[in-house]
Protein backbone atom coordinates (compact mmCIF):
# COMPACT_ATOMS: atom_id res chain seq x y z
CA UNK A 1 0.00 0.00 0.00
CA UNK A 2 1.57 3.47 -1.11
CA UNK A 3 1.65 5.64 2.20
CA UNK A 4 0.55 9.53 1.93
CA UNK A 5 1.49 12.63 2.50
CA UNK A 6 3.14 12.24 6.32
CA UNK A 7 4.67 8.69 4.43
CA UNK A 8 8.19 9.56 3.07
CA UNK A 9 8.68 5.64 1.08
CA UNK A 10 11.06 6.36 -1.57
CA UNK A 11 8.73 5.59 -4.46
CA UNK A 12 5.81 7.20 -3.37
CA UNK A 13 7.42 10.30 -2.70
CA UNK A 14 8.92 10.57 -6.07
CA UNK A 15 5.03 10.05 -7.64
CA UNK A 16 3.35 12.15 -5.23
CA UNK A 17 6.10 15.22 -6.16
CA UNK A 18 5.69 14.39 -10.15
CA UNK A 19 1.91 14.57 -9.44
CA UNK A 20 1.36 17.12 -7.03
CA UNK A 21 3.54 19.31 -9.97
CA UNK A 22 2.19 18.19 -13.25
CA UNK A 23 -1.78 19.15 -11.63
CA UNK A 24 0.01 22.60 -10.99
CA UNK A 25 0.02 23.31 -14.74
CA UNK A 26 -2.42 24.40 -17.09
CA UNK A 27 -1.67 23.11 -21.18
CA UNK A 28 -0.84 26.41 -22.31
CA UNK A 29 1.72 27.03 -19.80
CA UNK A 30 3.56 24.69 -21.85
CA UNK A 31 2.98 26.00 -25.37
CA UNK A 32 -0.09 23.15 -25.60
CA UNK A 33 -3.43 24.00 -26.87
CA UNK A 34 -6.62 23.55 -24.49
CA UNK A 35 -9.19 21.68 -25.63
CA UNK A 36 -12.25 22.51 -23.76
CA UNK A 37 -12.75 21.42 -19.76
CA UNK A 38 -10.47 19.05 -18.28
CA UNK A 39 -12.34 16.57 -15.19
CA UNK A 40 -9.17 17.21 -13.49
CA UNK A 41 -7.22 20.17 -13.05
CA UNK A 42 -3.21 20.42 -14.74
CA UNK A 43 -1.48 18.35 -17.44
CA UNK A 44 -2.54 14.75 -18.68
CA UNK A 45 0.23 12.37 -18.17
CA UNK A 46 0.03 11.49 -21.65
CA UNK A 47 1.13 15.20 -22.14
CA UNK A 48 3.67 15.55 -19.50
CA UNK A 49 5.23 12.13 -20.97
CA UNK A 50 5.51 13.23 -24.57
CA UNK A 51 6.74 17.02 -23.52
CA UNK A 52 9.76 14.77 -21.83
CA UNK A 53 10.16 12.47 -24.41
CA UNK A 54 9.38 9.75 -22.72
CA UNK A 55 6.57 6.94 -23.33
CA UNK A 56 3.50 7.32 -21.51
CA UNK A 57 3.80 3.62 -19.70
CA UNK A 58 6.79 4.65 -18.17
CA UNK A 59 5.94 7.57 -16.91
CA UNK A 60 2.59 6.41 -15.47
CA UNK A 61 4.91 3.87 -13.56
CA UNK A 62 6.85 6.65 -12.52
CA UNK A 63 4.28 8.69 -11.06
CA UNK A 64 2.60 5.38 -9.47
CA UNK A 65 5.77 4.08 -8.04
CA UNK A 66 6.40 0.97 -9.72
CA UNK A 67 9.23 2.11 -11.01
CA UNK A 68 13.02 3.12 -9.72
CA UNK A 69 15.32 3.42 -13.12
CA UNK A 70 15.15 6.82 -13.71
CA UNK A 71 18.12 7.80 -15.21
CA UNK A 72 19.43 11.50 -14.97
CA UNK A 73 18.77 12.13 -17.98
CA UNK A 74 15.24 11.21 -18.04
CA UNK A 75 15.04 13.38 -14.90
CA UNK A 76 15.94 16.43 -16.22
CA UNK A 77 13.82 16.03 -19.10
CA UNK A 78 11.18 15.78 -16.93
CA UNK A 79 11.78 18.41 -14.68
CA UNK A 80 12.04 20.78 -18.11
CA UNK A 81 8.63 19.85 -19.26
CA UNK A 82 7.68 20.40 -15.22
CA UNK A 83 9.14 23.76 -15.44
CA UNK A 84 10.79 23.13 -12.30
CA UNK A 85 13.11 26.01 -10.58
CA UNK A 86 16.76 25.90 -9.19
CA UNK A 87 15.28 24.47 -6.09
CA UNK A 88 12.36 21.78 -7.02
CA UNK A 89 15.01 20.32 -9.71
CA UNK A 90 17.28 19.68 -7.20
CA UNK A 91 14.26 18.14 -5.32
CA UNK A 92 13.58 16.06 -7.76
CA UNK A 93 16.68 14.92 -8.72
CA UNK A 94 17.03 14.03 -4.81
CA UNK A 95 14.11 12.02 -5.26
CA UNK A 96 14.95 10.04 -7.98
CA UNK A 97 18.56 9.56 -6.38
CA UNK A 98 17.44 8.10 -3.08
CA UNK A 99 15.27 5.49 -4.40
CA UNK A 100 18.19 4.01 -6.14
CA UNK A 101 20.67 4.41 -2.87
CA UNK A 102 19.68 4.62 0.74
CA UNK A 103 21.38 6.85 2.83
CA UNK A 104 21.62 4.95 6.78
CA UNK A 105 20.98 7.80 9.50
CA UNK A 106 23.41 8.55 12.06
CA UNK A 107 23.41 5.87 15.02
CA UNK A 108 24.75 8.42 17.83
CA UNK A 109 23.07 11.91 18.64
CA UNK A 110 23.92 14.60 16.65
CA UNK A 111 26.39 16.63 17.76
CA UNK A 112 27.96 20.34 17.29
CA UNK A 113 31.56 20.71 16.77
CA UNK A 114 33.63 22.89 19.34
CA UNK A 115 34.85 25.18 16.79
CA UNK A 116 30.97 26.33 15.67
CA UNK A 117 30.23 26.55 19.58
CA UNK A 118 32.87 28.95 19.57
CA UNK A 119 31.72 31.02 16.89
CA UNK A 120 28.15 31.20 17.64
CA UNK A 121 29.15 32.18 21.37
CA UNK A 122 31.70 34.77 20.08
CA UNK A 123 28.73 36.80 18.30
CA UNK A 124 27.63 38.52 21.78
CA UNK A 125 25.56 40.77 19.58
CA UNK A 126 23.94 38.63 17.14
CA UNK A 127 21.54 36.05 17.63
CA UNK A 128 22.26 33.10 16.36
CA UNK A 129 20.63 29.22 16.43
CA UNK A 130 22.74 26.22 15.19
CA UNK A 131 19.88 23.35 13.41
CA UNK A 132 20.34 19.96 12.67
CA UNK A 133 19.05 17.51 9.34
CA UNK A 134 15.73 17.83 11.07
CA UNK A 135 15.19 21.72 11.89
CA UNK A 136 16.26 20.44 15.83
CA UNK A 137 18.04 23.08 17.89
CA UNK A 138 21.35 21.56 18.12
CA UNK A 139 22.72 24.29 20.62
CA UNK A 140 21.79 28.25 20.37
CA UNK A 141 23.63 31.43 21.83
CA UNK A 142 22.21 33.83 24.75
CA UNK A 143 20.78 36.05 22.54
CA UNK A 144 19.87 33.43 19.48
CA UNK A 145 17.83 31.58 22.83
CA UNK A 146 16.26 34.80 24.07
CA UNK A 147 15.08 36.29 20.47
CA UNK A 148 13.74 32.57 18.95
CA UNK A 149 12.94 30.49 22.35
CA UNK A 150 13.46 32.37 25.77
CA UNK A 151 10.47 30.99 27.25
CA UNK A 152 12.45 27.34 27.35
CA UNK A 153 15.22 26.16 29.03
CA UNK A 154 18.50 27.27 27.31
CA UNK A 155 20.27 23.77 28.10
CA UNK A 156 17.46 22.13 26.42
CA UNK A 157 19.29 21.59 23.32
CA UNK A 158 22.23 19.61 25.22
CA UNK A 159 19.76 16.96 25.66
CA UNK A 160 19.33 14.90 22.57
CA UNK A 161 15.78 13.51 23.90
CA UNK A 162 14.66 17.36 24.84
CA UNK A 163 15.73 19.31 21.76
CA UNK A 164 13.50 21.74 20.59
CA UNK A 165 12.03 21.22 16.97
CA UNK A 166 11.86 24.61 15.37
CA UNK A 167 9.49 23.30 12.95
CA UNK A 168 7.48 21.75 15.48
CA UNK A 169 7.36 24.60 17.97
CA UNK A 170 6.05 26.75 14.81
CA UNK A 171 2.87 24.61 14.45
CA UNK A 172 2.57 23.55 17.96
CA UNK A 173 3.65 25.69 20.11
CA UNK A 174 1.59 29.21 21.05
CA UNK A 175 4.73 31.01 21.97
CA UNK A 176 6.38 30.73 19.03
CA UNK A 177 3.07 31.22 16.43
CA UNK A 178 2.78 34.46 18.24
CA UNK A 179 6.09 35.14 17.41
CA UNK A 180 5.91 35.55 13.77
CA UNK A 181 3.80 38.51 12.47
CA UNK A 182 3.63 36.78 8.98
CA UNK A 183 3.09 33.28 10.80
CA UNK A 184 1.53 31.74 7.38
CA UNK A 185 4.49 32.77 5.31
CA UNK A 186 6.80 31.27 8.05
CA UNK A 187 5.12 28.49 7.99
CA UNK A 188 5.11 27.83 4.32
CA UNK A 189 8.82 28.53 3.96
CA UNK A 190 9.85 25.95 6.89
CA UNK A 191 7.60 23.60 5.28
CA UNK A 192 9.57 24.26 2.15
CA UNK A 193 12.92 23.83 3.54
CA UNK A 194 12.03 20.89 5.32
CA UNK A 195 10.69 18.74 2.06
CA UNK A 196 14.23 19.69 0.64
CA UNK A 197 15.89 17.85 3.10
CA UNK A 198 13.46 15.27 3.36
CA UNK A 199 14.40 15.01 -0.08
CA UNK A 200 18.11 13.90 0.44
CA UNK A 201 17.30 11.32 3.21
CA UNK A 202 13.91 9.62 2.69
CA UNK A 203 15.24 6.98 4.70
CA UNK A 204 15.35 9.23 7.69
CA UNK A 205 13.24 7.17 10.43
CA UNK A 206 13.36 10.31 12.84
CA UNK A 207 12.23 12.51 10.06
CA UNK A 208 9.75 10.43 9.41
CA UNK A 209 8.78 9.93 12.70
CA UNK A 210 8.64 14.19 12.67
CA UNK A 211 6.62 14.26 9.44
CA UNK A 212 4.15 11.73 10.55
CA UNK A 213 3.85 13.11 14.26
CA UNK A 214 3.05 16.94 12.37
CA UNK A 215 0.72 15.39 10.02
CA UNK A 216 -1.75 14.09 12.43
CA UNK A 217 -1.50 16.63 14.95
CA UNK A 218 -1.58 20.10 12.68
CA UNK A 219 -4.13 20.19 9.78
CA UNK A 220 -2.03 23.51 8.65
CA UNK A 221 0.72 21.18 8.41
CA UNK A 222 -0.76 18.44 7.01
CA UNK A 223 -1.99 20.70 4.10
CA UNK A 224 1.63 22.91 3.22
CA UNK A 225 3.18 19.18 3.62
CA UNK A 226 0.64 17.66 0.71
CA UNK A 227 1.26 20.86 -1.80
CA UNK A 228 4.71 19.70 -1.66
CA UNK A 229 6.24 23.38 -1.52
CA UNK A 230 10.26 23.12 -2.04
CA UNK A 231 12.53 26.40 -1.50
CA UNK A 232 16.32 26.51 0.31
CA UNK A 233 15.65 29.27 2.23
CA UNK A 234 19.11 30.72 2.81
CA UNK A 235 18.23 34.81 3.46
CA UNK A 236 15.91 37.02 3.80
CA UNK A 237 13.27 39.21 6.25
CA UNK A 238 11.36 37.77 8.76
CA UNK A 239 8.92 40.17 10.78
CA UNK A 240 8.33 38.84 14.61
CA UNK A 241 6.64 40.58 17.87
CA UNK A 242 8.89 39.85 20.23
CA UNK A 243 7.42 39.78 23.90
CA UNK A 244 9.58 41.89 25.71
CA UNK A 245 10.91 44.41 23.03
CA UNK A 246 7.85 44.68 20.20
CA UNK A 247 8.08 44.76 16.45
CA UNK A 248 11.37 43.47 14.58
CA UNK A 249 12.05 43.11 11.30
CA UNK A 250 15.14 41.27 11.54
CA UNK A 251 17.51 39.85 8.15
CA UNK A 252 18.17 36.31 8.56
CA UNK A 253 20.79 34.21 6.87
CA UNK A 254 22.00 30.72 6.78
CA UNK A 255 25.24 29.23 6.41
CA UNK A 256 25.53 25.55 5.22
CA UNK A 257 28.32 23.49 7.21
CA UNK A 258 30.94 22.39 4.60
CA UNK A 259 30.60 18.96 5.85
CA UNK A 260 28.20 16.32 5.73
CA UNK A 261 26.60 16.77 9.14
CA UNK A 262 23.64 19.29 7.41
CA UNK A 263 24.34 21.20 10.35
CA UNK A 264 23.28 25.10 9.27
CA UNK A 265 23.65 28.36 11.29
CA UNK A 266 21.10 30.33 11.57
CA UNK A 267 21.71 34.26 12.17
CA UNK A 268 19.65 37.17 12.84
CA UNK A 269 21.03 41.05 11.90
CA UNK A 270 19.03 44.24 11.96
CA UNK A 271 20.10 47.02 9.63
CA UNK A 272 21.79 49.94 11.50
CA UNK A 273 19.94 52.87 13.22
CA UNK A 274 16.56 51.06 12.63
CA UNK A 275 13.86 50.00 15.63
CA UNK A 276 14.95 46.27 15.12
CA UNK A 277 18.75 47.51 15.85
CA UNK A 278 17.73 48.93 19.34
CA UNK A 279 15.07 46.36 19.97
CA UNK A 280 18.17 43.74 19.65
CA UNK A 281 20.70 45.80 22.29
CA UNK A 282 17.73 45.87 24.05
CA UNK A 283 17.05 42.68 24.11
CA UNK A 284 20.83 41.25 24.68
CA UNK A 285 21.45 44.00 27.59
CA UNK A 286 18.68 42.32 29.59
CA UNK A 287 20.13 38.96 28.58
CA UNK A 288 23.57 40.50 29.96
CA UNK A 289 21.36 41.19 33.43
CA UNK A 290 19.71 37.77 33.60
CA UNK A 291 22.70 36.45 33.36
CA UNK A 292 24.49 38.35 35.98
CA UNK A 293 21.70 38.34 38.58
CA UNK A 294 21.86 34.13 38.00
CA UNK A 295 25.50 34.09 38.97
CA UNK A 296 24.89 36.49 42.44
CA UNK A 297 24.20 34.36 45.76
CA UNK A 298 20.63 34.51 47.41
CA UNK A 299 20.23 35.95 50.20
Amino acid sequence: MRRHNGGMSNLSELGEFLRVRRAALQPEDVGLKNYGIRRVPGLRREELAMLAGVSNTYYTRLEQGLSNNASEAVTGAIARALNLNKDERLHLFNLARTVKTKRRSPSRPDRVRPGTLRLINSMTATPAVVLGRRSEVLSWNTLGHKLVAGHLNFDSPNVPAERPNMTKLLFLDEHTRALYVNWQEEATRAVSSLRLLAGRSSDDGELTALVGELTLISPEFANLWAKHPVENCMSGLKMMHHPEVGCLELNFEVLSQPDESDHRILMYTADEGTPAAAGLQLLATSSKTEAIDALEPVG
